[in-house]
């Protein structure tokens, strides 16, 4: 037994299980890219703009995201880099998906936000951000595009200290920005690492000389102008700068700071380097036990035991098949285990295991505490599940978030209606739409999402996987609110409606922000309530 728990401890060590948060187009997913690059598991990284001709991304492997050059659904990928073993969820960019990203992050140990140099603190990276804070996810900060014209690095600490109520600490320096951006300083050990592109686009590793910030070459290198500017900025920065600790760090009181370019390679390979060094491994997890008290789930102490963040249809259409993503949280997972599904109150087989990397499924034998698996999902699956060895206790639910876009939807050929009801059934099912019902059962049904875009991937994945094509007709709502309290008390303005979700509570629809702050304040007894958690 003792040589089993010193077996999971060395597995649990090796493991970092992290996701990557920005606004869309700042670069995430090209930074996945490269981070596969490294690792040797692929040999040209693809570009993600879809444009006619290139290579599609690795981690997207939904046909419309490679067709918009966008990361539509949460891609769970692992693999090897310098002797850990590196799982990595692909997030969503795109803000109307801020959904799954936001149930994503819960099977995260910390997170890398990436930051265009440019643009800095963008909307979405502040919402993300502010999911973390409240998980205690610690952040490292990947300040990308540095090859481009952009703001001054100062400045871009300062942003994100002031934006994001975070200290800053900077673990690199830009030798140069732009077009002149050449390299990073090494804050700690002031050495400079100089790069060099070996092939055109970036398609290979950057090729690096290290030489130390005094030494006579890095002035030949720089000249003596730039050169004593750069001194000048490392000068202003211990001064201002924070200093770095692991355990603020590990706590969400400060984020380290990298400069660098994801689509050049430059600064990649030292940032991956100081991200194994830094990011934590599984750790203690707070689950509730079946009176409702709070207790901890060691990754190494308790025996197996896992949650549903995910579910996806249909990623391979020639079996038609639903896949379950469970983050382990502890203990050891092994192939055809018999585990006990908490909700459901029975036994279940999880059979054909599967690693991923993109769409290729891998069978997996063995996995441990912090790695993600796919099951196959015969229907006894949902969001938030918590299975085990043990049983007795639950994992904290996931959140769930209002919806702002409303609209009824019909197939076009109603002899359709059957794999459309099939269809709806499974993407509210994965969490892609909600769906509203009126409490007297007359009215039609209620489609709700965060954002737009959620209606077109509906629409897309129905006709793609289903083959209905759908009609579309939106509703005049604006925001809504779950009800706490006695919904035949509510005092609701004129135009607003009460339906229920897919799990009978009560839900408000507004016509208007105004009218959501107005009901807030006409009804003290009742709460409104914009997040599910």
């Amino acid at each position: 037994m003792a040589l089993e728990q010193e077996q999971l401890a060395e597995a649990c060590e090796k493991r970092r299980t992290f996701a990557i948060i920005s606004h869309p187009d700042a670069g995430k997913t090209t930074l996945t890219e490269k981070l596969l690059l490294y690792s040797g598991m692929i040999h040209t990284a693809g570009m993600v703009r879809g444009r006619k001709g290139r290579k599609a991304a690795a981690s997207d492997w939904m046909a419309m995201e490679q067709e918009r050059g966008i990361s539509i659904t949460a891609s769970a990928m692992q693999f090897t880099y310098n002797n850990t073993i590196i799982n990595v969820l692909d997030t969503p960019g795109h803000e109307d998906f801020s959904e799954d990203t936001y149930r994503t992050l819960t099977a995260a140990d910390c997170a890398i936000m990436v930051i265009d140099a440019a643009k800095g603190v963008e909307r979405q990276t502040r919402k993300l951000f502010e999911v973390c804070r409240l998980r205690k996810i610690p952040v490292l900060t990947f300040i990308n595009k540095m090859d481009m014209p952009g703001q001054d690095p100062l400045d871009l600490m300062n942003e994100v200290e002031n934006v994001l109520q975070i200290h800053s600490s900077a673990f690199n320096w830009p030798i140069g920005t732009g077009k002149e951006f050449c390299g990073v300083l090494n804050c700690a050990t002031k050495e400079c690492l100089f790069f060099t592109k070996i092939a055109a686009g970036g398609a290979q590793k950057a090729a690096i000389t290290r030489i130390p910030l005094y030494n006579e070459e890095t002035k030949e290198r720089l000249g003596k102008e730039y050169f004593e500017k750069l001194i000048q900025e490392l000068e202003l920065l211990e001064m201002a700068g924070n200093p770095f600790s692991q355990k603020e760090f590990l706590a969400g009181n400060v984020t380290p700071i990298f400069f660098a370019s994801a689509l050049t390679n430059f600064g990649i390979e030292p940032f991956f380097d100081a991200f194994v060094n830094l990011a934590p491994a599984p750790h203690t997890r707070m689950a509730n036990n079946d009176k409702g008290e709070e207790i901890e789930i060691d990754p190494v102490q308790t025996p197996f035991s896992a949650y549903v963040f995910k579910l996806q249809a249909n990623m391979d259409k020639r079996h038609r098949d639903s896949m379950a993503f469970l983050r382990i949280c502890s203990g050891r997972f092994d192939r055809d285990l018999v585990v006990k599904h908490h909700r459901l109150g029975k036994e279940v087989r999880l059979s054909r295991p599967h690693g991923m990397v993109a769409g290729e499924r891998t069978t997996l034998d063995i996995a441990y505490a912090g790695d993600v698996i796919g099951v196959i999902n015969p229907g006894v699956f949902a969001i938030g599940d918590t299975i085990s060895l043990t049983g007795g206790f639950n994992f904290k639910p996931l959140p769930q978030f209002q919806p702002e876009i409303f609209a009824r939807v019909q197939p076009k050929d109603v002899g359709k209606r059957k794999s459309f009801d099939k269809g709806v059934l499974q993407l509210t099912d994965e969490g892609a739409i909600q769906l509203l019902r009126p409490y007297d059962l007359s009215g039609d049904l209620i489609f709700a999402a965060v954002g737009q875009l959620q209606f077109e991937v509906m629409q897309y994945r129905l006709k793609d996987e289903y083959s209905v094509e759908t009609i579309i007709n939106s509703l005049p709502y604006q925001c809504s609110a779950w009800l706490i309290g006695d919904k035949e008390t509510f005092k609701k303005p004129t135009t607003a409606v009460i339906v229920q979700d897919r799990f009978d509570r009560p839900i408000i629809l507004f016509g208007e922000q105004w009218e959501k702050q107005y009901a807030i304040k006409q009804n003290p007894d009742h709460q409104l309530v914009d997040i599910l958690s």
